[in-house]
């Protein structure tokens, strides 16, 4: 999800970094049944026992109870959750579960469990967030009694906030940000900026959301790639991200989190920081209507849109990428596919994908009415699966096709751009 700055001293930084993008199904959906048996007879109701006294240590911030339950012998991953446990004080948890998923016994009284851990935000969170976590249990002695070893994210899975450092948290109206080793004056500069953007979505996206929103803010890129589950490089130009699991079209939306590249995001003036959080606010509006079924250009478009409009911005202002593209005889043949907003693309490249979703959106808009566009929106995202279902919704919607579309899709670029 691009957004893009026109500071010409910060031309790179312009192309690939006011934006952010969606990261759907980046957080692992809730996957068990009922506990198991593992083959030394410890239960997953066992383990699942251990882990409902650490849930219930951390949402009473009780340091004597959570500590009770880490293995006696482990002394340097008790000291990391000592820390880990203050880290968590100020943030406002409602809710803090495991789910076990699997065990495995692993000889000599230790096991390893595959679990899931939920946690949400009062007074943000409708759903959980969760996360996949791999723990490490030990026996101790003669007794029952089983300690946590080991708690790490599972593999490929990222990482949280508060195991970066101790979490700042600062309210908006409307948004909650939760930083680390950031100024208490940056985050309330986020927060702001956030606010502003909240009520911008409203006034467009028609459908009931939270109108609230949870912005995180680490150290550093590395930091942000860390709660990412992704290299660093992926993100070093890009401002912020939304990460989430897709909705399934019907009205549901799982919690989601801006995350903010503070780097990135410090080059921009504040008109791309405006930009870049209504755009990505957009992003947690519009989830539940965002399926496996929307085109990234659609809900990329869709963002941008939504963050443009508020803005007096000419189109080759704010698309001045494709704008040269089309000056130069090269106007695109086709909308942009999935695989044109690849991070790893050439920056112009992927900056004239963004743009050609921008004005297929304000297309829409303009021919057909802003009503009709979210009515678009939400009827792809309502679709079974993706074959079909941009065809089906510009049929019943827009009353085109998509060659037809397309065709007048280029004429707008023409018309704007040229």
């Amino acid at each position: 999800m691009a957004v893009r700055t026109q500071d010409a001293r910060r031309e790179r930084t312009r192309r690939r970094s006011t934006a952010g993008a969606v990261l759907a199904a980046l957080l692992l959906a809730p996957a068990c049944a009922g506990p198991q048996d593992s083959a030394g007879g410890l239960t997953a109701r066992e383990v699942g026992a251990a882990l409902d006294r650490r849930a219930t240590a951390v949402m009473a911030h009780d340091t004597d109870a959570y500590l009770a339950g880490l293995d006696p012998r482990a002394a340097s991953f008790r000291a990391a959750q000592r820390t880990e446990l203050r880290n968590l004080a100020d943030v406002p948890l409602e809710s803090w579960a495991y789910k076990v998923k699997d065990v495995s016994d692993k000889g000599e009284g230790k096991v390893t469990a595959e679990v899931e851990l939920r946690y949400r935000i009062k007074g943000y969170d409708k759903a959980p967030m969760s996360s996949s976590r791999t723990v490490e249990l030990v026996r101790e002695g003669k007794g029952r009694t089983w300690y946590i070893a080991a708690d790490r994210a599972a593999d490929g899975a990222p990482g949280q906030l508060w195991q970066q450092g101790d979490v700042e948290v600062v309210r908006g109206r409307s948004s909650l940000v939760l930083g680390v080793g950031r100024r208490e004056s940056e985050l309330r500069e986020i927060a702001d900026t956030a606010d502003r953007a909240v009520p911008a979505v409203t006034g467009t996206w028609t459908e009931p959301w939270a109108e609230r929103v949870v912005v995180l803010v680490p150290e550093s890129v590395e930091d942000m790639a860390g709660l990412l589950g992704s290299p660093a490089a992926s993100y070093r130009d890009i401002a912020a991200v939304t990460t989430g699991e897709v909705g399934g079209g019907g009205g549901r939306a799982p919690a989601d989190r801006v995350i903010v590249n503070p780097q990135a995001y410090a080059l921009l003036g504040d008109f791309g920081q405006r930009v870049v959080l209504t755009h990505e606010t957009t992003h947690v509006a519009t989830r539940a209507y965002t399926s496996p079924a929307t085109p990234v250009w659609l809900s990329e478009g869709f963002a941008d849109w939504t963050a443009y409009r508020q803005e007096s911005r000419t189109a080759p202002e704010i698309a001045p990428e494709l704008a040269e593209a089309v000056h130069g005889g090269d106007l695109p043949a086709g909308l942009p596919t999935d695989e044109d907003f690849g991070f790893g693309e050439d920056p112009a490249k992927l900056s004239r994908a963004y743009e050609g979703a921008w004005l297929a959106c304000e297309m829409i808009a303009r021919d057909w009415g802003d009503e009709e566009l979210i009515a678009f929106y939400k009827a792809v995202g309502s679709s079974a699966g993706r074959d079909g279902a941009v065809e089906q919704a510009m049929h019943t919607v827009l009353g085109t096709t998509p060659q037809d579309f397309t065709a007048r899709w280029r004429e707008y670029l023409g018309d704007q751009l040229g």
